[in-house]
C-alpha cells in the first residue's frame, strides 16, 4: 500500500496518494506504535503530499510532531531527524515565514556538516538552499 502511494505521489495523484497514506499512518500506528521509525516516515510522507498540495499548516503540523519525536527517541544529530528538520524548513518557506526558515535550515546545515561531513550530498544541499534562500530574500527587501 504504501508502495502504490509513492507511485501516485509520484505522478502527481496527491488526493489519492494522501488516502493511503493516512490509511498507511495509522495501520503503522496502531500496528508498531506512534514512535516507531516506519510510523514516523509514513507520517512525513503524509505531511509531504500535503505540502505538494499547499496544505501548509497541516503539513508544519505533522513535520514538527515527526521532528520532535524523532530528536527524542534518535536524538537531534540522527540522519532522520535532520531530514525532517530540513522538511519542516521548507514547509515554512513556503508560508513566507523566512526568519524561521532559515534558522532550523542553518541549524540543520551546520549538524549535517558535524555528522555527514561537508561533502555529504545532504550537507551540500542544505548550503545551496541556504544560498538560495539568502539570495532570494535579499532581492525582497526594498
Amino acid at each position: 500500500m504504501a508502495n502504490l502511494a509513492s507511485t501516485f505521489w509520484n505522478q502527481g495523484r496527491w488526493k489519492e496518494a494522501e488516502e493511503l497514506e493516512v490509511q498507511v499512518m495509522e495501520t503503522r500506528k496502531r500496528v508498531l506504535g506512534e514512535e516507531h521509525p516506519s510510523t514516523l516516515t509514513s507520517m512525513a510522507n503524509l505531511a509531504s503530499t500535503y505540502r505538494n498540495q499547499g496544505r501548509w499548516k497541516e503539513a508544519e503540523e505533522l513535520e514538527v510532531q515527526v521532528m520532535e519525536t524523532r530528536k527524542r527517541v534518535l536524538g537531534e544529530e540522527h540522519p532522520d531527524t535532520l531530514t525532517s528538520m530540513n522538511n519542516l524548513a521548507f514547509t515554512l518557506q513556503c508560508q513566507a515565514r523566512h526568519q524561521e526558515a532559515l534558522a532550523l535550515m542553518e541549524r540543520c546545515f551546520r549538524l549535517r556538516q558535524q555528522v555527514l561531513g561537508e561533502q555529504h550530498p545532504e550537507t551540500q544541499s542544505s548550503l545551496d538552499t541556504l544560498c538560495d534562500w539568502r539570495a532570494e530574500w535579499i532581492d525582497e527587501s526594498p
